[in-house]
């Protein structure tokens, strides 16, 4: 029995490091399989949705919607931390773990000495007492240190990302009104005779729409991520700009 808490803990550490790897570095979708991280943001989600529906003010209700993006992340990273402590610790527990400093044995322990291994906090209250434990504790330490680092250093890419995808959409007011729409920004160029102004919209728009797939496919959660301002959303931007594009091939010469 004590070989299986060794091997679950094995397994644990194995599945969030690899659920990391591929949710926050590799910047490409991979074949569908068990996720926790995509399991978390769908059970994320539904809670979220299903307590805004219950609001009947619409900017309470939009406020409430803003916080989903950012609070999933963070809540998803805290996560992952835990399952890397708790695997930790039951590998400690496989080892049959001893500390000096405390006479008190089993799982609660393990978790400690392992919470305070991965956050590399050094009370220095126990000290695993023989050499497996202690190559375990430098190794959990390490990667606890490298993991959070690593992780955290990726976060101003997901706000970058999301600045860059907020530029065009802020400028939607001017161009088509709020909420947009393909008909109000034909209206404004046509009263101001400007119409050939719309190649150079377009072309912008492009770019955008070529940047959003790139960025959206790499780091799906960017698509829970609110736009800034009340009427905009990058959704409704692009809806606009494929509603253009057919009014356009349909009546403008």
């Amino acid at each position: 029995m004590i070989y299986l808490f060794g091997v679950l803990g094995v397994a644990m550490i194995g599945f969030i490091l690899v659920d990391a790897f591929e949710f926050i570095i590799l910047p490409r979708r991979v074949a569908p399989h068990v996720s926790l991280a995509r399991l978390f943001l769908r059970l994320m989600g539904r809670i979220w949705r299903g307590t805004a529906r219950r609001m009947d003010d619409r900017p309470r209700r939009e406020n409430f919607m803003s916080f989903l993006g950012p609070l999933s992340l963070i809540l998803l990273l805290a996560l992952w931390a835990v399952g890397l402590v708790v695997g930790f610790g039951l590998l400690g527990l496989a080892l049959g773990s001893r500390y000096k400093g405390t006479s008190i044995a089993g799982f609660p322990t393990d978790l400690y000495a392992s919470a305070t291994s991965f956050f590399t906090l050094g009370f220095a209250d126990i000290t695993p007492s023989s050499a497996a434990e202690r190559v375990l504790s430098v190794l959990e330490a390490a990667l606890g240190f490298g993991f959070l680092g690593l992780v955290i250093s990726y976060l101003p890419l997901f706000y970058q990302s999301f600045a860059g995808r907020e530029v065009l959409i802020s400028m939607l007011d001017e161009w088509a009104g709020s909420p947009p729409s393909a008909g109000e920004l034909l209206r404004r160029l046509g009263q101001d005779r400007s119409l050939e102004s719309l190649d150079r919209f377009l072309q912008d728009w492009e770019a955008w729409a070529a940047d959003l797939l790139e960025s959206h496919l790499s780091y799906p959660i960017l698509g829970v991520f609110r736009s800034q301002h009340e009427n905009q959303s990058w959704l409704a931007g692009l809806t606009m700009v494929l509603d253009l594009c057919a009014l356009v091939q349909v009546g403008v010469d």
